[in-house]
């Protein structure tokens, strides 16, 4: 593989978080009875005209703020002519010429290189139905017809799987910090289509590329790419590239973990584009500009803050600020007074650690108030950090609970009396005269010797007091 070099764009369906749809007053809401959230607009019945939405052009603003992109004050929706049983006008109504979001930018980050990934566009559209698939027949549901997607393009720039995922990875970061979508991936709020082709390194020449359609996992995009490539490198290796790898699209099957053919490619021709005649063209006044730009503290911001403010590490920085939920964890536990370096500590490697199969920052049971209760009663002295784990333990196998009560109830408090702790040292030190006499001859080493016979003589006792007394002592 290493002869090759691998050229990879990527169509990203974000559906936008509005109460109703992108054209009608139809509810966006998920689950639901199966062609309930319809209308003749939706239906695309004759004579039922669209009414855009104002929450979906200022959602768009917000995302093209957030990647520095060029936003387009007039902009033109489009027929996208195809048939499919799922869209019954027979065309969907898109943006083509002139999106509202134009060229933008997404930083990324792979084996600790920066990298920025170009934007080509994002633009609005509405989804199609769903088709269900049963043993003899199909059926299709159409509530979700006509609700609000943001259609962002990349430019090819992409050079690996990893690079891909790492794209993706901070889209999705992007998309829920400004709050624009739930961007649910196993409901279908956030899928991929990836344009995946190869070529000899050092080449310059673009080769055939490939889509590979919906997918809705950031495990399965990966492995597709990586399937993908490795089918268009023995191609080429077999000399059968330009009978074997055509412009089409394909599907990643998940159980065998290969490509299969789906169709023949369309280019935008076959699509026949043309203005929408039921929709004047957009124009973004100054106000809506204005709304739509007030966005929140973005990913990079908010990691860069964390570094500034609260002194972590920016892998640490970068960890909280991946995900949206994991933010607002950190940030609560601050607010309810736990140190910044215990609640990395005690989120990061010891919750997430612990949490697996289908256990998540939101259902493990541990909140935010639970885990800063804990990083606070280490940070006091009351407990260790050996016994904070013990507890974690039983929190997070019983889905919460009161860390003060399960203190009193396991018997984990350390002792901090001063009185308690002196006596233990002075019993130590009486014992172990000649290792005394050495340590104040100079080996300083054998303060860890003493700290052990002491914590081994007086059980659950502070080993930061027992370090200060025991220093006070020796000298």
């Amino acid at each position: 593989m290493s002869a090759y070099e691998t050229i990879i764009g990527l169509e990203v369906h974000v559906q936008l978080n509005t109460k109703t749809k992108i054209f009608c007053a139809c509810a966006t809401s998920f689950g639901e009875e199966a062609n309930k959230n319809v209308c003749p607009t939706c239906l695309g019945l004759p004579g039922a005209l669209p009414v855009l939405n104002r929450e979906v052009v200022k959602k768009a603003i917000s995302f093209g703020t957030a990647i520095n992109a060029n936003i387009n004050q007039s902009s033109v929706f489009a027929r996208k002519n195809y048939f499919y049983p799922d869209l019954p006008k027979a065309y969907q109504i898109s943006q083509f010429e002139i999106p509202i979001v134009g060229q933008g930018a997404i930083e990324i980050e792979v084996n600790g290189e920066q990298k920025i990934i170009g934007v080509t566009r994002a633009h609005m559209e509405e989804d199609a139905g769903k088709n269900i698939h049963e043993s003899h027949y199909s059926k299709v549901d159409l509530n979700r017809a006509c609700t609000p997607l943001l259609e962002i393009v990349s430019e090819p720039d992409m050079r690996s799987s990893d690079e891909a995922i790492a794209y993706l990875k901070k889209l999705h970061s992007i998309v829920r910090f400004l709050g624009i979508s739930d961007a649910n991936m196993q409901e279908g709020s956030f899928r991929c289509d990836a344009n995946v082709s190869i070529r000899p390194k050092g080449d310059s020449k673009l080769y055939t590329r490939v889509e590979i359609k919906n997918l809705n996992s950031f495990k399965f995009i990966q492995k597709a790419i990586e399937y993908e490539v490795e089918r268009q490198i023995e191609a080429w290796e077999a000399g059968k590239y330009k009978s074997e790898v055509v412009q089409e699209t394909r599907l990643f099957d998940t159980a065998k973990g290969t490509t299969r053919s789906m169709r023949g490619k369309e280019e935008a021709a076959d699509y026949r584009y043309f203005p929408d005649p039921d929709l004047l063209p957009v124009f973004i006044d100054e106000t809506l500009m204005r709304e739509g730009r007030e966005i929140p503290e973005m990913p990079d911001e908010k990691r860069a803050r964390y570094v500034r403010e609260f002194g972590i590490k920016v892998s640490d920085a970068s960890v909280l600020t991946g995900d949206l939920e994991m933010a607002l964890y950190f940030e609560d536990m601050l607010r309810l007074g736990a140190s910044a370096k215990g609640a990395v500590t005690w989120l990061t490697i010891e919750l997430l650690g612990r949490l697996k199969g289908e256990n998540t920052l939101q259902n493990c049971g541990v909140d935010s108030a639970t885990l800063a209760t804990l990083v606070q009663r280490i940070d006091e002295g009351k407990i260790s950090g050996k016994s904070a784990k013990e507890i974690l333990d039983v929190l997070v196998q019983n889905r919460g609970g009161d860390v003060d009560k399960l203190i009193v109830e396991m018997g984990l408090e350390q002792v901090s009396d001063d009185g308690a702790i002196l006596a233990a040292v002075e019993e130590v030190l009486k014992a172990n005269v000649e290792k005394v006499a050495e340590y104040k001859s100079g080996k300083d080493k054998l303060l860890g010797f003493f700290v052990g016979q002491v914590m081994k003589n007086a059980k659950g006792v502070n080993p930061a007091k027992v370090n200060e007394l025991l220093k006070e002592k020796l000298k």
